[in-house]
This record gives structure tokens, C-alpha cells and sequence, in this order.
């Protein structure tokens, strides 16, 4: 059903019903007007292992990411993959945890992602358009972008996961044996925004106000709504532990054939900068490619109050021709 932001976007609920997976939730923000994109203005959001789509398009300080891509003439899509926000639950998690395997894979999570982009370049008819993937969802996104590079125009991978080799532990992690959900508390998830953040940090790189506004709109998303937890699929858990930790990757970065930016927050705890500085030589298929490490930001810097060096960065890399295109002047 749509909605009517401001005269300038519209905002739009959409569910598309996957075979395997029952209604995939897909959030859609565009401008006003317009029912035509090209391929390079089509974007498509995918999310991490914890927590759905809300933090794309929840307007902390005034301003959300969707907002922002949308009022730049964007057709910006989120989803919540099954399992998550307000996507069908899967049976599994009206179960004991420990009653049923790990579930929604990153290859099955590829899948779901690849299924949405399907409808929408479909609806739009489009060949192709542009992912940009957050935490986990860099690997999804890749993953689904080196099997289908004729279907990406541009990749973003966002505070991108690979292999662990720092020292640090997964901060997605299950103690002892890996059922099919976990369950994350608000002071669990407040305590892991602010790792290695001294006071004066803890105030300022989130404002409180802001993370409250968050956590509300994720536990609202989930089934009931409300409350001081939520749940997450384990797939993203049993998949650090065979492949990231174990020095194996889930996918091959030189299959993806198409214009990459890798981008990180500087004060990253949960995807250190090595990992994308680890990522970005590998890419050796991309035609062009970027790394940028942005100063003041977390994990979450989309979020926080540097998030317009996020922005602007995504920004110019989604705009800007070619290098090659320039070449002569």
C-alpha cells in the first residue's frame, strides 16, 4: 500500500511470496512522479545477521538512507529476509531453539535476495540494478553478484564480513551448540554499539535518543511487537563457524565482474578495517573499484552522527560515470 511521505516521495509496503520461504517484506521509497528508472537508479538494500531492514530507514536525527537515496531520484528498496522483521517467521522459530538445525543460510539468503531483485527488475523492467549490502549482507550481496553479474550494475559492501583472522571473536555467536535462532536483548545490542568507545564517544557517535528510536522500530517489526528482545535465524552463525572463522570463504570475490565499493568505519569493532582491506585487492574482476575507511564511524555509522560521510560516499560512487569516461579531460 502506498503512502505519501511529502509531495516529494512516496513510500511503499510491498510482500513478495517466495516458494520456499512464504512473504518475503519489501520496503520501497522512491520520488513522487516517476515510474521509469534506469538500471542505475534502482537500488536494492540487504541487510545484516542481527537485526532486518529497519536501520535504513529509520530517520534518526530527521533522516533516513532511504530517504536521502530516494530524494536523489532513487527507486530504494530494503527487505527483511524470512526470519526477519516483517517477513514470515518460519516454523522453526515457534519451536524450541534447540529443537530444529540452523536456518537461512548465506546461500539461502543469496536465494531470497536474488528472488526480490527478480520482482522488482520485473515490475520495473529493468536488466539490471545496484546492491549495496550491509555487514552480513556484503556476503549475500556478493554472493548473489558473482553468480549474476549480468543482473548488478553497481556493488556496495558496506562494513563488509570476511575471513576472521585479527584474533577477535564473532560478535554473532552462539556459546555451545547452534540451535535454529538466537536471542539478543536491547542491553546486549547497546553494549555491542558501544564496544571500545570511551564516555565521551558513548554520548556522542549514537545519541541515545537515536539508538532508543532504532530499537523500537526493530522490536515493533517483529511478531507482537514491542518488547526488550528479539530473534534472529542461525544460518549466519553455523556459516561464521564453517567458513569465516575456519579461513574459508563463502564466496570467490574475482567472479564479481562489476563496479565495487568497499567502504568502512574507522572505529569498526564487528568488521574490522582489515577485513575490507583484506577484500578489496581480491576483487580483480571488478572494471573499478574503491576502498574508503570513514573517520568517526562504528559498525553502524548509517546510524550515527557521521552517517553523511556514508552517504555521500555510497553517493558518488552509485553517480559518477566511469573513470574511463573521463579520461580525456
Amino acid at each position: 500500500m502506498a503512502e505519501t511521505l511529502h509531495e516529494n516521495l512516496i513510500g511503499e509496503d510491498l510482500r513478495f511470496t517466495h516458494p520456499d520461504w512464504g512473504d518475503i517484506y519489501v520496503r520501497n521509497k522512491r520520488p513522487a512522479n516517476v515510474t521509469s528508472f534506469a538500471p542505475d537508479r534502482i537500488v536494492v538494500l540487504q541487510h545484516g545477521a542481527t537485526y532486518g531492514s529497519t536501520a535504513f530507514d529509520v530517520p534518526v536525527g530527521g533522516l533516513s538512507w532511504m530517504d536521502y537515496l530516494a530524494a536523489r531520484g532513487f527507486d530504494t528498496y530494503c527487505l527483511d529476509l524470512p526470519g526477519y522483521g516483517y517477513s514470515d517467521q518460519p516454523p522453526q522459530m515457534d519451536e524450541p531453539a534447540e529443537a530444529n538445525p540452523p536456518f537461512m543460510r548465506t546461500t539461502n539468503a543469496a536465494n531470497c535476495l536474488g528472488f526480490v531483485c527478480d520482482r522488482i527488475r520485473e515490475h520495473r523492467e529493468a536488466a539490471r540494478l545496484c546492491l549495496i549490502g550491509h555487514s552480513w549482507g556484503t556476503a549475500i550481496a556478493a554472493l548473489y553478484t558473482s553468480e549474476h553479474n549480468d543482473h548488478v550494475e553497481r556493488l556496495v559492501l558496506y562494513a563488509p564480513i570476511w575471513l576472521r583472522t585479527g584474533g577477535e571473536k564473532s560478535p554473532v555467536r552462539v556459546d555451545g551448540e547452534v540451535g535454529a535462532y538466537r536471542t539478543v536483548t536491547r542491553e546486549a545490542t547497546l553494549t555491542r554499539r558501544q564496544e571500545g568507545l570511551n564516555e565521551a564517544q558513548k554520548l556522542t557517535v549514537m545519541p541515545k535518543e537515536w539508538f532508543e528510536q532504532w530499537w523500537d522500530a526493530v522490536t515493533e517489526a517483529q511478531p507482537g511487537g514491542g518488547g526488550e528482545t528479539i530473534r534472529a535465524p542461525n544460518g549466519v552463525v553455523q556459516d561464521g563457524q564453517e567458513y569465516w572463522q575456519a579461513g574459508k570463504p563463502v564466496y570467490d570475490p574475482a567472479q564479481i565482474s562489476v563496479p565495487t565499493l568497499v567502504t568502512v568505519g574507522e572505529m569498526d569493532r564487528d568488521t574490522p578495517v582489515y577485513m575490507a582491506q583484506t577484500l578489496f585487492p581480491l576483487l580483480t574482476g571488478a572494471p573499478w573499484r574503491r576502498l574508503a575507511v570513514l573517520s568517526g564511524g562504528t559498525h553502524t555509522i548509517l546510524m550515527e552522527r557521521h552517517r553523511m560521510l556514508l552517504f555521500r560516499s555510497v553517493q558518488q560512487f552509485l553517480e559518477e560515470a566511469p573513470p574511463a569516461a573521463n579520461a580525456s579531460t
